[in-house]
Parts: C-alpha cells; structure tokens; sequence
C-alpha cells in the first residue's frame, strides 16, 4: 500500500571527468544544481509544492511574467504570483523587449521578495515574437544590453538569462551574444538547446552549451530533452554544463529532480515508492485550495496532458480531464480512470 503524498510543513563528445556541484550566484545557493524551467501554465505553486515533497531541486522559477503587467498584479490572487513560504528558492522570470518597463517590474520583484530575478530570451511562442521579446531579442543585441543594464543597475539580486541557440548554427554571432550578456552582469545563463523555431519533438543540441561553456566564465545550465536519470548524465558530459535545468520532463514525473540528484549528485534524499494517483490528487487539491475558481480547470487540464504520459492509456485521461466543464467533472473522471488503472 502506498504512503498517502501530503504537503509537509517546510522543515557526446565532451568527456567530463566530474559532476558539477553546487553553484554560487552572489548570495543564492542552488544545490543541487538542478533548476525547474519556468512553463506558461504549469510553473506555478501547486506543481511547486508537489516537486519540493519529492525533494531535489535547487531553485525553483515562476512561469513567464510580463514586465509590463506584474506591476499591477495582485499576489494574493494571481496565480501567477501566488506563492507558499516554502517554495524558496524561487526565482521570477520577466517576459519584456524594452528597457523601459524594467525598473518598475525590478521593484515590484522586490516587494515580493524575489530570491533571483531571470529575463526570457528564449520563448518561441507566434504572440511572444509578434511583442519582439523572448528569442526574438537574439537578434536586438543593443536592446538587450540595455535591458540587462537597466536590470543589473536596479537590482542586487541573482540576476540570469535564458536564450535559445539562435535562428542558425552560429558560433560566433552566439558566442559574441552571451559574452555581452555576461559583461552586463548577468551572473547565470541558462541555453535551451535547439534553434529559434526547432520544436520539442527535435532533439536537443547539447554540444552547442560546451561551446558557450568556453567562451564566458559564469555558470552555465543546459535545460532540454532531460526525461531521466540517463539523459541528465549524458546531457551533463556533452555539454559540460555546470546544471541542468528541467521542464516538462518534471511536469511528467514530478520526482525526476529526486532521482537526478540522488544519482547524480549524491545528495541524501529518501527513495520513496511514488503513487501515482495520490500525486495527482495532492495537485488537484493544491488548485482547490489556493486558486480562485476561474484559475483551477485551465492548470488542471495542462498538467494531465504531461501526467497522463506516466500511463499506457493515459491518452483517455488527458482527453477525459481536457472536454471536463467542471472541476468536480475532472475529479469524478480522474477518480474512474485511476480505479480501472491503479
């Protein structure tokens, strides 16, 4: 019988010959180095909590923010900025493609106690590029140092970026691009390892990171293609990054950070029998909680389409909870799926 999953009270071509340790970004610790990726949808409190239950992670994100917008956001409603005391680390990622709405957005971070601040050069998504944000801004170098200036001049935080590879194989005009990152200030970069419009179904690139690994001396995370314990070692020894950063692999398996940190970094984390359905009902109870009721179905629905993966059928749940008009309708849908599938 599995162990009932509550929230508990917050108590291949470079060969590289060790494992990355714990990073050190001025005063933030991130150990182990494994970050989760901030996802539009899915990075928020509820898929928080149930990550840190399992243990592992080493700095957690929101999902994208608009700088422009966060301002004006109420935290103890949005669901974007709802967060628990014990989600912490935890860093807010700024979606903007000028200079202009930085500081505002910088200020507002403050006041919600932001643990590291990130800024999105790497969302590929048609309504991101239309704005000329996201991976768009590879290719307005002069606006993006000066957003990175405005940012570092406005704040002490931790202070990372995340980028794609660019439209095309590009080393120099890549390599160029993250030494002026670097040279404004930021103090982490993370790269996603594909192109510009190369979709998740395309394998990652991996041995581009060792490239950028060469040219600047900050640390680099390698986020991309990480499903298991297998992939995080071979992405770590070709990329030669100094961490990994996780997405919709721990939207999947919630305890993928557990596992790559036991086996990987050896950190001492309890090796626990996972069931299944009780995750998913700690998430759904997370939403009931904590999310008013427009905000829940829509967070609810994203996440099973990545949970279901974990079953042989889990096709008919996803499309089961995806046409439910109701969270009570998902419940009783989840709960006859799970019956028939343990």
């Amino acid at each position: 019988m599995h162990d009932k999953f509550v929230f508990l009270p917050m108590k291949d071509e470079t060969n590289i010959e060790t494992q990355p340790q714990a990073i050190k970004i001025r005063n933030l610790l991130i150990n182990p180095p494994l970050l989760l990726a901030p996802m539009a949808g899915l990075t928020h409190s509820a898929l928080r909590r149930i990550i840190i239950e399992f243990g592992g992670v080493g700095l957690l994100s929101t999902e994208m923010l608009s700088a422009k917008r966060l301002p004006t956001e109420n935290p103890q409603i949005s669901p974007y900025l709802f967060r628990t005391e014990r989600e912490s680390p935890l860093s807010y990622q700024l979606l903007t493609s000028t200079e202009k709405e930085i500081g505002r957005a910088i200020d507002a971070l403050h006041a919600l106690k932001a643990d590291a601040v990130d800024l999105n050069m790497g969302c590929p998504s048609p309504s991101v590029i239309k704005l000329g944000a996201g991976v768009m801004l590879a290719e307005r170098p002069d606006e993006v140092r000066r957003i990175v200036a405005e940012a570092r001049k406005r704040t002490t935080l931790p202070l990372s970026a995340k980028i794609r590879l660019g439209s095309e194989a590009d080393s120099t005009k890549l390599r160029t691009f993250c030494f002026m990152l670097e040279g404004e200030g930021i103090d982490l970069l993370t790269v996603h390892a594909r192109f510009k419009h190369e979709p998740f179904a395309r394998n990652p690139r991996w041995a581009y990171i060792a490239e950028i690994k060469e040219c600047i001396k900050i640390p680099v995370i390698a986020n991309g293609g990480v499903f298991s314990v297998e992939d995080a070692e071979k992405c770590l020894r070709v990329s030669g990054a100094d961490g990994l950063m996780l997405g919709r692999g721990a939207v999947i398996r919630p305890w993928l950070f557990a596992e790559i940190a036991r086996t990987v970094f050896g950190s001492d984390i309890p090796d626990r029998v996972v069931s299944l359905p009780d995750v998913y009902a700690a998430f759904f109870e997370a939403l009931n909680a904590d999310y008013r009721p427009v905000y829940r179905l829509g967070r609810l629905k994203e996440f099973t389409h990545y949970f279901a993966k974990n079953y042989k059928f889990g096709h008919s749940l996803a499309s089961a909870i995806q046409s439910s008009s109701s969270m009570d309708e998902a419940r009783a849908r989840a709960g006859a799926f799970f019956a028939n599938n343990g």
